[in-house]
């Protein structure tokens, strides 16, 4: 499995934990930043993560500002992905299981370090459940086609 991280400066300290984690556990990942404390713009951060799963270039990706609440709505915009942010384990587990979230959202001023690797934990070994899931999921798919597809409701970047 391949991952994406980023951070705005916010969820950077929080993001080094995880990175640490995904390290300690072999796990493959590519880290987009930020690298420091220093203010960037989180919408910035969110895209480039996005897009690359869209893409398929990544498996999954998990993203950090200082709430979550803020590159969770950012990376939502990009069609394909469901990012799910999570401030506990139960929600992580089902946003795999029922969501089929690929992308991972965390608050670097929310959650602290342990309860974070639990959630990144849970989350990277659940697996999608199908079944009645997927029918909803089609629906979700269905929702974003009907708004994407023409011009008029195409916003440029």
């Amino acid at each position: 499995m391949k991952i994406a991280l980023a951070a705005d400066h916010g969820g950077w300290v929080l993001k080094e934990e995880i990175r640490q984690y995904l390290q300690e556990n072999d796990y493959l990942f590519e880290d987009y930043g930020t690298f420091n404390n220093e203010a960037v713009d989180y919408p910035d951060l969110a895209l480039v993560v996005a897009e690359a799963v869209r893409r398929g270039q990544f498996d999954r990706g998990i993203l950090f500002c200082g709430t979550g609440i803020g590159i969770s709505i950012a990376a939502n915009k990009v069609p394909g992905i469901r990012a799910a942010l999570c401030n506990d384990s139960f929600s992580a587990r089902a946003a795999r299981e029922h969501n089929d979230a690929n992308i991972l959202v965390l608050g670097g001023r929310v959650l602290g370090s342990g309860l974070a690797r639990e959630i990144v934990k849970t989350w990277l070994e659940a697996e999608f459940a199908g079944g009645r899931h997927a029918r909803r999921l089609d629906k979700i798919r269905a929702i974003e086609e009907k708004y994407c597809r023409s011009s008029e409701n195409r916003v440029q970047i």
